[in-house]
């Protein structure tokens, strides 16, 4: 079956700004005197702001109202757009930019599922939006990684069948995402933990139509 689109994540494959995520959220569990690291932080990628909170206080002792979480999340995302605030084109991780243009060139559909509600503003950004036929973000969807809901929704909107579409993702929630929505996947980062993924490669730079055409 000819791969007809490509859905890409966000953090971590078009832009590395997990590392972003990763100060706030540290800022904040500081600020509430809940333990976390880089360990900790691997749970947080690719699943909601809300669950990423959640799983945040579960380490914690104390309880909170909702409307005490709704303004911990503004207040982690308001942290997080000050540190994104500096990011421009440079910061594209490797082989994008040139992975995009070969999509292009082939006639290949290009979507993004991302969990964040700022990738209209990221893409923006880093002057990527116009490569993009479909963008699916947090703003459109009711169900966080690992449920597929993110990736079934933007195959709708490119007008494919999940089978034609390659999911590139660097999160083990998101790999199992398109793994329950039928789809191929292509994980970057660690084998151990994208285990589920169809390939994996450690950096984006490996990413061209080459790979496509295994798959």
């Amino acid at each position: 079956m000819k791969i007809k689109a490509c859905i890409f994540d966000l953090d971590g494959v078009i832009v590395d700004t997990a590392k972003f995520h990763f100060k706030a959220w540290k800022q904040l569990a500081d600020e509430l005197q809940i333990p976390f690291n880089e360990h900790d932080n691997e749970q947080l990628k690719g699943v909601s702001r809300t669950t990423s909170l959640e799983i945040i206080l579960q380490k914690g002792t104390k309880k909170y109202s909702d409307d005490e979480k709704l303004l911990m999340a503004k207040k982690k995302n308001e942290c997080y757009l000050e540190y994104c605030a500096t990011i421009d084109a440079g910061d594209i991780l490797p082989g994008i930019k040139l992975f995009l243009d070969e999509l292009k060139e082939k006639k290949i559909l290009v979507g993004l599922g991302s969990a964040s509600k700022n990738a209209l503003l990221i893409l923006n950004k880093l002057n990527l939006t116009s490569y993009f036929d479909a963008i699916v973000d947090g703003n459109k969807i009711t169900e966080a990684k690992p449920n597929p809901q993110v990736f079934l929704k933007a195959a709708e909107e490119l007008n494919v069948l999940p089978h034609e579409a390659v999911v590139i993702e660097d999160a083990e929630a998101g790999v199992e995402a398109a793994v329950k929505g039928g789809f191929f996947s292509i994980g970057i980062g660690d084998p151990k933990i994208l285990a589920k993924a169809n390939v994996v490669f450690s950096s984006t730079a490996y990413l061209n139509l080459v790979v496509l055409n295994r798959l």
